[in-house]
C-alpha cells in the first residue's frame, strides 16, 4: 500500500520529457503532443469521447411536456425523484475529475480527465433542462432537497463519499486507486435504476425526448467507466505496490456493495412501477458487476450469465470498444506492463 502524498503537479517542468515516464509520480514537462505519448489509445478513447458531444438544449422536449400529464401520480413522483437523484450524482464527478487532474503526470490522461468533468457538467445540466420543461422551480428545488435528506440516497451516496473525500483529504497513490473504483460503481452501477425506469417509459411510448437524452447520458458514461477501468489497471502494472492482494479484495468488496446498495435502491424507488422485474433486474446489476470486473481485469464476482434486460441498453455493447479485443477480458490478479505490444494496439 502506498501511502506517500502524490504531488500537486507543475504546469511546466522544461527539464523532463514532453512523454511522461508514468501516469502518477512520472516526469513529464508538461506539454501535451498527442503524436507522442505512453499510451497511443488514449488517443483514440480521447476522441471518442469528443464524437459523443451534445448539448440538452439540442432535444426539444415539447412531446414530453405534452405527455407529462398523461403520468401517472407515481410514476411523476419517481420520475423526478430519480431525475434529482442522479442530478446529485453528476454534481460529484465534476469537482473530483478536476482535482484528479492536479495529480495525474501524463498529459494525455489530464486531458481525458477534463473532458469527462466536461460532460458530467452536461449530464447535470441536462437534468436540470429536462426538470425545467416538466415543473415550476419551487417543485425542482424541494425534490433536490429531498434527494439531499432521503435515507437511503444518503446511505448509497456515502460509500462514494468516503472514497472522493479521502482523496481530497490525502491524495496518495492508495486513495486514488480506491476514488477510481468508486467512480466504476457511480458511472457503471449506480445510474442503472434510474435508466432503467426511463427506458421503462419508452417502450410504452412516453418521455420518448428524456428517454434519448438517458440514452445519451448511458453512452457517455459507459466511456467513462471504461475509461477509469483502463487507468486503474495502468496504475496497478505502473505501481507494483498497490497491486496487492488486499487492493484486490477492495475492488471485489466495493463493487459488491455497490450492487447491493443498487439493489436495495432499485427495490426502494421502482416497487410500485409495473412492468419492471426487480429480481430480473437484480440480475442485471450482477451481470454489470462482472462487466466491470472483468474491465479490470479480475474475475466475476456473480453468477456469469447473458444480459437479462438487454432492453436496457440502449448501446449495445458491440457499439463500444470495451468489448472488442480479449485483453478486457482477462482474469488474471498479476498484472504485466501494458504497453502498445501487449494490448493496447488491439482495442
Amino acid at each position: 500500500m502506498n501511502t506517500k502524498p502524490l504531488t500537486r503537479i507543475k504546469l511546466l517542468n522544461s527539464d523532463f520529457p514532453n512523454k511522461s515516464t508514468g501516469i502518477i509520480n512520472g516526469k513529464s514537462s508538461g506539454l501535451l503532443n498527442w503524436n507522442d505519448i505512453a499510451y497511443p489509445q488514449m488517443y483514440t478513447l480521447y476522441q471518442t469521447l469528443l464524437s459523443n458531444f451534445w448539448k440538452a438544449q439540442e432535444i426539444n422536449m415539447q412531446d414530453d411536456i405534452k405527455q407529462w400529464d398523461q403520468l401517472t401520480e407515481i410514476e411523476k413522483d419517481v420520475f423526478l425523484t430519480i431525475n434529482t437523484q442522479l442530478a446529485s450524482l453528476d454534481s460529484l464527478q465534476t469537482p473530483t475529475m478536476s482535482q484528479v487532474m492536479d495529480y495525474v503526470t501524463d498529459s494525455s490522461f489530464k486531458a481525458i480527465f477534463a473532458v469527462i468533468s466536461q460532460q458530467e457538467a452536461v449530464h447535470n445540466e441536462s437534468y436540470s433542462y429536462i426538470l425545467s420543461s416538466l415543473v415550476p422551480l419551487n417543485v425542482q428545488n424541494e425534490r433536490f432537497n429531498q434527494a439531499k435528506r432521503d435515507p437511503i440516497v444518503q446511505k448509497r451516496n456515502q460509500l462514494i463519499l468516503d472514497a472522493y473525500e479521502a482523496f481530497r483529504e490525502k491524495p496518495t497513490p492508495q486513495t486514488l486507486l480506491q476514488l477510481a473504483v468508486h467512480s466504476i460503481n457511480l458511472e457503471g452501477i449506480y445510474f442503472y435504476a434510474g435508466f432503467a425506469f426511463f427506458y421503462h417509459l419508452a417502450r410504452q411510448q412516453k418521455m420518448l425526448k428524456t428517454s434519448t437524452m438517458i440514452s445519451y447520458i448511458q453512452r457517455d458514461e459507459m466511456q467513462h467507466a471504461y475509461f477509469i477501468s483502463q487507468f486503474i489497471r495502468i496504475l496497478l502494472t505502473e505501481n507494483a505496490e498497490l497491486n496487492t492482494e488486499e487492493n484486490m479484495q477492495y475492488i471485489y468488496n466495493s463493487i459488491k456493495k455497490a450492487t447491493e446498495l443498487e439493489k436495495e435502491w432499485a427495490h426502494y424507488i421502482l416497487q410500485n412501477i409495473n412492468g419492471i422485474d426487480l429480481t430480473e433486474f437484480g440480475f442485471y446489476l450482477e451481470y454489470l458487476a462482472n462487466k466491470r470486473l472483468r474491465q479490470i481485469g479480475l474475475d466475476n464476482l456473480f453468477t456469469e450469465r447473458d444480459n437479462p434486460m438487454p432492453w436496457i441498453h440502449v448501446f449495445s455493447d458491440e457499439m463500444m470498444n470495451e468489448t472488442k479485443s480479449d485483453f478486457f477480458e482477462q482474469k488474471s490478479r498479476s498484472y504485466s506492463k501494458v504497453t502498445e505490444s501487449n494490448g493496447f494496439d488491439e482495442l
